[in-house]
């Protein structure tokens, strides 16, 4: 029972709100009542492993399944809101990219708030309602860890997008409940949010289990996922962003270097040695995860394989990586990879960081029998090939999260069981080198944290250069954090908690133009992808969506700049 597909998926849409009106008060047969909730052990403990997941509030959400935590493999990954990729068919994302967000118009960025405060009110409603369920203590306090950790995490979802968010404690509102009272909208500070989602996950990492075991635990919180969650926002919370454009103190940094290297004193996670592009297409666990989400046939993710592929495979195109991306790999040697170096221009994909080659597929890469062609005139993956309205917009298709033994035609009963990694070891020694460098500088602990990356099975890049002073660490971290975690829903908040996304997202969404001589030869001329890229002061949060001000009468505070 992999993916939290839960045998009762039906309590994901139980009715919560009573009504007096006699005709108002029967359940709708795909429904479950409270009542049978709350009276049957078996329902409860389903409720709570359901709100793992959230709903669909958006066009194309949870095309195989219901949404979880953040957006995961949908059509429009989060990257594409970054100058990590750019999605061909736009799917709401150009509105981000061009810097046109509004109240009004939120594009896939739209749904946060709403289903966050959902999930805090249906996982209210269960801790409230946990004494009184018949069952063994034990089983009471493993359930209320659990619950506390996803809380936790709906809680993080808003203040990385949002900043300031309105905390609701174990309240659960009901219909019929006054809303007029001001102080139900009230925003706390960045400093009382950050603090109570931290005490939540201290309170979770005491009651939760250092491992699961068994088909009906795989894919719930453990320890080592609170304590993961608790380093990813400690290090947040001494971010320039959080600190109101200044880095913070060192023993902010001390304590986010801390929480990381206790999650790394568990002794239970690793980083995958059989390659890395295969520890995002492997089966069930390994030891690089910490928390993820599991799929299977029966609870299957969008096909990734159609959606993003090339169009001479009749694949869609989708996530189209940015030359700004490409151009960030290192060669083989721990170089940069430099246009004005002739040999480099020759031959752009030679000798790159291995990493390259399992997140991109560029001009010659093999893929499914042959070697991708984007070349002009005549590549068969370019605007000369088949489907050529899926042509990538910049030269590139993805590869990361790809599987090859899975079927691009006809995949809809077989594709989409990738598993969605929220936490694995390699953010962890991110988290400490970042952190412990601003504490610190860049002692031998952080050269090990990065090096340990760099020269794993399936990497093997060089060390970094010793004798690095704390702010040529810091922009290799920063580097290293790009490359090693693409794709993978960092890139949006790294640049805004570093604020240097008014440097990284003005920066023009660059592709490739390729084309190949009558002698076989190629040259590269890098093009425009997309047109009017623009990030603002404003873009560091998000806007909350009108319809959530109008909602509370105009007594919800909006983000600046947004009004």
């Amino acid at each position: 029972m992999k993916n939290l597909k839960y045998y009762i998926i039906l309590v994901i849409g139980i009715a919560l709100a009573g009504c007096n009106e006699d005709f108002l008060d029967i359940v709708p047969p795909d429904r479950v009542s409270d009542a049978s909730i709350l009276s049957d052990t078996t329902l409860f403990e389903a409720y709570v492993i359901n709100r793992y997941l959230g709903v669909r509030l958006g066009d194309k959400e949870g095309d195989g399944s219901v949404p979880g935590f953040g957006r995961g493999f949908e059509y429009a990954l989060w990257s594409s809101l970054t100058d990590e990729s750019v999605y061909n068919n736009d799917d709401n994302t150009w509105v981000v990219q061009q810097g046109l967000l509004s109240p009004e118009n939120t594009g896939i960025a739209g749904t946060l708030w709403g289903r966050s405060y959902r999930s805090i009110r249906e996982c209210n409603y269960a801790l409230v309602n946990l004494p009184n369920i018949t069952m063994s203590e034990s089983g009471k306090a493993r359930l209320r860890a659990e619950l506390k950790f996803i809380r936790a995490y709906r809680y993080h979802d808003l203040i990385r997008n949002y900043g300031r968010v309105v905390l609701r404690g174990d309240e659960v509102s009901m219909l019929g409940d006054d809303f007029s009272n001001p102080a139900l909208f009230t925003r706390a500070s960045l400093e009382e949010g950050l603090d109570y989602v931290i005490a939540e996950l201290d309170e979770a990492i005491a009651g939760l289990p250092l491992q699961n075991s068994g088909s009906w635990l795989e894919g719930r919180a453990t320890r080592g996922a609170a304590m993961a969650l608790k380093s990813r926002l400690l290090l947040y919370a001494a971010s320039p962003l959080y600190n109101g454009g200044t880095t913070g103190s060192a023993e902010q940094w001390q304590r986010a270097a801390q929480a990381a290297q206790d999650v790394m004193n568990l002794g239970q996670y690793s980083l995958y040695q059989e390659g890395y592009g295969e520890m995002f297409t492997a089966s069930g666990s390994h030891q690089e995860v910490i928390f993820a989400r599991f799929y299977n046939l029966n609870q299957r993710h969008t096909a990734l394989e159609i959606a993003n592929g090339p169009n001479g495979y009749d694949a869609w195109g989708g996530n189209a990586p940015l030359q700004n991306l490409i151009d960030d790999y290192e060669m083989m040697d721990g170089s940069s990879f430099d246009w004005d170096n002739p040999t480099h221009a020759a031959n752009p994909y030679a000798n790159r960081d291995p990493r390259f080659y399992e997140t991109i597929l560029h001009n010659g890469a093999p893929y499914r029998g042959r070697n991708v062609e984007t070349f002009l005139p005549g590549g068969r993956d370019s605007q000369d090939g088949p489907s050529n309205w899926n042509t990538s917009r910049t030269g590139y298709y993805m590869r990361k999260f790809i599987d090859e033994s899975l079927p691009i035609q006809n995949p809809w009963q077989v594709a989409g069981t990738q598993n969605w990694l929220y936490f694995r070891y390699a953010e962890i020694l991110l988290n400490y080198a970042e952190a412990r460098n601003e504490a610190n500088g860049p002692d031998a602990s952080v050269y090990d944290a990065i090096n340990s990356i760099r020269s794993r099975n399936g990497v093997e890049m060089p060390p970094l250069p010793s004798g690095l002073s704390k702010d040529q660490m810091r922009e290799r971290i920063q580097h290293e954090r790009r490359i090693e975690l693409a794709f993978e829903e960092h890139r949006f908040y790294d640049v805004r908690r570093w604020m240097i996304a008014e440097d990284t997202e003005n920066e023009p969404a660059y592709g490739i133009d390729i084309r190949r001589a009558s002698d076989g030869t190629f040259t590269y001329q890098r093009k425009i992808a997309l047109q009017g890229r623009r990030f603002l002061p404003r873009h560091y949060w998000l806007p909350i969506p009108r319809q959530e001000i109008l909602a509370s009468n105009n007594a919800l505070e909006q983000n600046p700049g947004y009004n």
